[in-house]
């Protein structure tokens, strides 16, 4: 059996932090195969919050896959934010240099944020052709592996949650994502839960959602994701902070 723990929205700069030295208390405990944190460790990507999500992200000790989130993007520096949007955090993920090695499961990253978009709220997932293409390529290199996941920040399409993504080119995706063997989708952004079965012209795919360790809560408790995975079938479990 693989066990995998599924986090997102950390947001260092209003992190909660009883809610991640739970966690971090949860991992010391169990012994997860992996952390799986999909995007928005920051609030404003300021280094200061890169330097301590970091600094608590290693303190793990553990093989941690990890994914970009809109607030991972300069917020202050339109400059930097157009030219190099991506330098802090992967300057930051450089260094969390632990292999994941897995027997039976592949974890591929899918970007869905983006520097600039054609309408106001930039906060929005997109899920681009070029980023689309890359995942694509991950998954059929990866197609030896019994259960491939994709992992992105955005759900694809909206789940009914109170926080929505409104992601561009989502639904497109999904339906490639299946085509390709992705039995599911881990992401978060809307800082609830959800477990969903997507129906696509290719057969279904599952769409799994984390909640939040901040204090950026709406309608769940700091939470994370438990992911056993075992002859091919994943179970999940929904942890709430009591």
């Amino acid at each position: 059996m693989t066990l995998i723990f599924h986090a997102s929205d950390l947001h260092f700069g209003a992190e909660d932090s009883a809610a991640l030295h739970w966690f971090a208390a949860r991992v010391a405990a169990e012994r997860p195969d992996a952390v799986v944190i999909t995007g928005d460790l920051t609030m404003r990507a300021r280094p200061r919050e890169f330097d301590a999500a970091l600094r608590w992200m290693a303190a793990l000790d553990t093989p941690i896959h990890v994914e970009m989130g809109n607030h991972d993007m300069p917020y202050f520096n339109p400059v930097e934010r157009m030219l190099r949007p991506y330098q802090r955090y992967q300057r930051m993920a450089a260094t969390l240099d632990r292999p994941m090695t897995l027997t039976d499961t592949a974890v591929i990253g899918l970007r869905t944020t983006s520097r600039a978009q054609w309408r106001l709220n930039w906060s929005k997932g997109v899920v681009r052709q070029s980023a689309l293409r890359h995942t694509l390529h991950a998954l059929d290199a990866a197609q030896d592996c019994p259960l491939r996941l994709v992992a992105a920040h955005h759900p694809l399409v909206e789940t009914g949650t109170r926080g929505t993504a409104l992601t561009h080119g989502g639904n497109h995706a999904l339906t490639a994502l299946a085509n390709a063997g992705a039995r599911a989708v881990l992401s978060g952004h809307v800082h609830d839960p959800f477990d969903l079965m997507h129906q696509t012209r290719h057969g279904p795919i599952r769409m799994i959602g984390a909640g939040t360790l901040s204090e950026r809560l709406r309608s769940t408790a700091p939470s994370f994701n438990r992911l056993t995975i075992a002859g091919g079938d994943i179970g999940l479990a929904i942890i709430a902070m009591g």
